[in-house]
């Protein structure tokens, strides 16, 4: 049933658009395998080939590091409501650092020059596989609202805080790696 696309039709880009939730995988090859749902409308299709979503500081900061020794990112799209699909797009990552010149354009070009409180770094995708499957497993569930506990926790904490929180909780990964969180803005991360 699944099919594979060499990159973002229109009616793909479509429906990854109108989705709410997607999830980001990533991966070393001997580390811990991370899986991590993302929201609050971060995610932008830029062309056939490019995704970037908008990311927001947390617990952990492990696609950057993961994206540091090795660039394999994975993002999956679940229909949750309307007819069943569920859509994988697969490639190379790369991590804008918050503050830098490619950042700022990116921010203003596809994100209108909006930075919701807590951006940590914007990440890149360049697609090499699309993938399509029946979705018939994933659950019909409906939307109510987004969670606004990450924006306030967010905002309490302010500029200086968040800095500090991510030099503490966000410069390593699980598995000891760096993820270029530290770094000089305008360093993009490969």
């Amino acid at each position: 049933m699944a099919k594979q696309y060499p990159s973002i039709a229109p009616a793909q880009r479509q429906f990854i658009e109108s989705q709410r939730v997607f999830f980001t995988a990533s991966a070393t090859a001997d580390g811990h395998i991370n899986l991590s749902p993302k929201g609050l409308d971060a995610l932008r299709v830029l062309d056939a080939g490019t995704v970037a979503y908008l990311d927001l500081t947390g617990s952990g900061n492990e696609t950057a590091a993961h994206l540091r020794a090795d660039g394999r990112l994975t993002l999956m799209f679940c229909a949750f409501d309307g007819p069943p699909m569920i859509l994988r797009l697969y490639g190379r990552g790369r991590v804008l650092p918050r503050g830098g010149s490619a950042y700022g354009t990116l921010l203003a070009d596809a994100f209108g020059g909006v930075e919701p409180p807590g951006a940590r770094q914007i990440i890149v995708l360049a697609v090499d596989l699309v993938q399509t499957s029946c979705g018939y497993g994933v659950p019909l569930l409906d939307y109510r609202a987004e969670r606004p506990g990450l924006v306030r926790w967010a905002e309490t904490k302010g500029e200086d805080g968040l800095a500090a929180y991510r030099r503490e909780k966000n410069r390593v990964s699980l598995d000891g790696l760096p993820t270029g969180v530290d770094e000089t803005a305008d360093h993009t991360v490969v």
